[in-house]
């Protein structure tokens, strides 16, 4: 029957209840000078559209094959005054290379079957769980593509073409939500993560996925006030689990917000160290001092038992009103856990805003040397994007080097692709997407990681503006 919260936000969401927020959405009123992501560099593309014929400036390395796959929202409609950047119809665009040649690309909306409706089209076929809107991540699992979001629908399985799409809870193995962040561990194969779901606040759950893409655990987790956990971390021993005051408002959802998440003081922030075959009797939670993150840059065991974990940090997230990320950044920090204290060690690496860290993930869970983030603007704007530039920190000497891309040119998060499968950490190329807003272009920019200072080695050139999104990946 579920818990009393649960039920009550399920009659929430599904019965009369739902048709006050209805009409309190309806009566909202826009901010003054419209839904900033809904404009600028957010306003979103109407087309799909498929391209062969790409300018490249400068020499596409040769060992590079594959796609680089980026996903976001490009809500088909929305309501000014009620949309909110993470509730927007996923559009992925694809950039194919081979050969040292840009080959093609092609951007495709998500057919979940509101997208369907609107476009005339046949829904993607597959089952469904709570809803079906997928927008924030595109990853290999197993040696397939799966489209994914958190907090309720299942993950969307891909071809190369984008055009044939289907729900697929991983050939069924998957009973509950999944996670927009799976993170693979390189010694094992396996794909772990913490899942949560929008309808039922009260458990979260410890998903992994072997090396054959099989759902081989999925560990319920007890919890109260439907935290929004958006990421996770691994290490040899523990699933890191960041349960952070930002939790499910049935008000905000009644008032007619399409995003019910706000911040909650009067929810106790804490990591748990949840031994990787262990159960929820076993997590060590640890207190930490208030904030919230979205991203991990990697964690790992240190030698003397604590556990290493490196984030991009806020003060708090999701105030009265916000329509996206809304809170004051304060940089990458390093997280020391002591699971013996059942504590919290806080330093700055890094106290200038930015977002996005990604590291060489062939080292994910383990000591490392590499992370590299993106810039965001100094005031906590609505926007989120608005810098132009990206950090590349050097962890073990403690420095920081800049590549800025100019003017009005405004990078999103970049994902690092080692040179080989054997390269040194840090040996290979950094690829991601470069919005030029005074051009209304964009390019899909390749820098060498070991010249990260320095001049692109490639720059593809697409004739459109690509809107900001979250998260992508190289597939190979």
């Amino acid at each position: 029957m579920g818990s009393p919260i649960e039920t009550l936000i399920r009659k929430t969401v599904t019965t009369g209840v739902n048709v006050l927020a209805d009409f309190n959405r309806k009566r909202l009123r826009e901010p003054v000078g419209g839904n900033p992501f809904l404009h600028g560099i957010h306003a979103p593309m109407t087309e799909e559209l498929t391209l062969t014929d790409l300018t490249v400036t400068g020499t596409i390395p040769s060992g590079l094959n594959g796609q680089y796959l980026r996903i976001g929202p490009n809500p088909v409609a929305a309501h000014p005054a009620s949309y909110h950047w993470f509730m927007g119809d996923g559009m992925i665009h694809a950039l194919a290379i081979a050969g040292g040649r840009a080959t093609g690309y092609r951007n495709r909306w998500i057919r979940s079957d509101a997208v369907a409706k609107a476009r005339g089209l046949a829904p993607a076929p597959g089952p469904r769980h709570n809803f079906d809107t997928v927008n924030t991540n595109v990853v290999d699992i197993a040696g397939r593509t799966f489209a994914l979001v958190e907090a309720g629908s299942y993950p969307v399985e891909l071809d190369v073409t984008l055009e044939h799409q289907a729900y697929n809870p991983f050939d069924g193995g998957l009973k509950g939500s999944f996670s927009a962040h799976p993170h693979r561990d390189p010694r094992t194969g396996e794909h772990h993560a913490i899942c949560y779901d929008a309808f039922d606040p009260e458990t979260i759950r410890h998903v992994v996925i072997d090396a054959a893409g099989r759902v081989t655990r999925e560990e319920p987790i007890a919890v109260e006030h439907g935290p929004m956990i958006h990421d996770c971390a691994i290490t040899d021993r523990f699933a890191i689990i960041l349960d952070m005051p930002c939790t499910f408002s049935v008000k905000t959802l009644i008032a007619g917000h399409g995003f019910p998440y706000r911040w909650n003081p009067a929810h106790p922030p804490r990591i748990g160290l949840m031994p990787r075959h262990g159960t929820q009797e076993d997590v060590i939670w640890c207190d930490v001092a208030p904030g919230y993150v979205f991203h991990v840059a990697n964690a790992y065991d240190a030698p003397d038992g604590r556990v290493v974990m490196d984030v991009c940090a806020y003060d708090t997230m999701f105030g009265e009103g916000a329509r996206g990320p809304d809170a004051k950044p304060r940089g990458l920090e390093r997280w020391t856990i002591d699971p013996l204290g059942k504590s919290v060690a806080i330093t700055t690496i890094d106290a200038a805003p930015q977002e996005f860290p990604r590291a060489d993930e062939r080292f994910f869970g383990q000591p490392y040397r590499y992370a590299w983030s993106m810039a965001t603007p100094t005031v906590p704007e609505a926007r989120v994007v608005g810098a132009t530039r990206l950090y590349a920190h050097d962890l073990a000497m403690g420095t920081r080097q800049v590549h800025d891309f100019g003017a009005d040119r405004h990078p999103g998060e970049f994902v690092f692709v080692p040179e080989t499968p054997d390269a040194p950490e840090g040996h290979g190329w950094l690829i991601g997407l470069v919005v030029d807003m005074a051009q209304q272009t964009t390019d899909c920019v390749i820098i060498d990681a070991r010249d990260f200072e320095g001049a692109p080695v490639a720059v593809i050139h697409l004739p459109h503006r690509v809107p900001p999104g979250f998260h992508g990946n190289w597939i190979a």
